[in-house]
């Protein structure tokens, strides 16, 4: 069962498109990522898919249906422009959107989040007290403290340290195992490349990439090498069979052309100096949104 189907949606403001003609399918129980550049339509999505944007064309359903009221009760929203009522304390902010979304009392699921993640000593503080980590992390509980079948979550990590960042990633991954079904937008590549199990990326507004990670590397091949030299850049200049070198410092990244040979150019590196480690691979996610939004790209849109 598909939580979430769009079919044809666009969406226009003005003269600027920023959702053409998409369609896509969020699968019951999975973690469906959203990747984009800044302006490439991941957020108006999310605001058609909660009927904050009304599309100019196309369907949107929600656990098989158009989404209406009783629906919206099943959902949990975590925006980008995060917002609290900053004279409330904390407790009694979330004890007010758990009740306010589930119809029951939550002071229990309240204080048993506030404690997970480290806010108990904060309870009844004013939110405008909380740093913005504080903040951030509060406005999540209030996401999910009526366990929403639903999750949408807006740049979920953005401003956290990576300690909460790896906090609010197990919270995520275990009310997927509980069955919720959660799409998360983000810039970080390597973050939905290990919690993704379905990944969509939109630019210019349209659909550029969809599907489980192992899919979209399938279509680029193993066309990546990573070295590690001596010599380190200075000898992978002008190598046959390569289209581009990406220098990380300690390693660098080939990505080598179609048909080329990979035992003739690494013979060639170890002709030129001595190498301590190599790796023939897919490219990675970071690598791929890069090749398509990158200025690489930008060239080639403009030859």
């Amino acid at each position: 069962m598909n939580v979430v189907q769009l079919e044809h949606l666009t969406k226009t403001f003005g003269s600027v498109t920023a959702v053409n003609d998409l369609s896509l399918n969020v699968p019951q129980g999975s973690i469906y990522g959203f990747i984009g550049p800044n302006g490439s339509g991941k957020t108006t999505t999310l605001r058609m898919i909660m009927n904050i944007f009304y599309p100019d064309s196309g369907k949107i359903e929600i656990f098989g249906r158009e989404l209406d009221e009783s629906a919206k009760d099943r959902i949990g929203y975590l925006p980008e422009e995060r917002g609290l009522y900053q004279k409330m304390k904390v407790r009694e902010l979330l004890q007010f959107y758990g009740e306010l979304k589930s119809g029951r009392k939550v002071d229990n699921q309240v204080d048993d989040w506030l404690e997970r993640l480290d806010l108990s000593d904060w309870a009844h503080r004013k939110v405008e007290a909380l740093s913005k980590g504080m903040s951030q992390k509060v406005q999540f509980i209030a996401t999910i403290v009526a366990k929403p079948e639903l999750i949408i979550l807006d740049e979920p990590f953005t401003g956290l340290d990576p300690v909460n960042t790896e906090a609010i990633k197990d919270v995520v991954l275990e009310l997927r195992s509980q069955g919720a079904t959660i799409i998360f937008s983000t810039h970080d590549m390597s973050v939905a490349e290990r919690m993704c199990d379905y990944i969509f990326m939109i630019f210019r507004g349209e659909k550029v990439l969809d599907g489980t990670l192992a899919s979209i590397q399938d279509k680029y091949g193993s066309d990546t090498l990573r070295l590690r030299t001596e010599a380190g850049m200075t000898a992978l200049q002008d190598l046959e069979g390569i289209e581009k070198v990406t220098d990380y410092g300690r390693m660098q990244e080939l990505r080598v052309q179609p048909d080329s040979d990979h035992q003739k150019i690494l013979a060639e590196v170890m002709s030129r100096t001595r190498l301590l480690s190599f790796e023939l691979s897919k490219p990675t996610l970071h690598d791929i949104f890069i090749r398509i939004a990158g200025p690489e790209a930008k060239e080639a849109n403009h030859a």
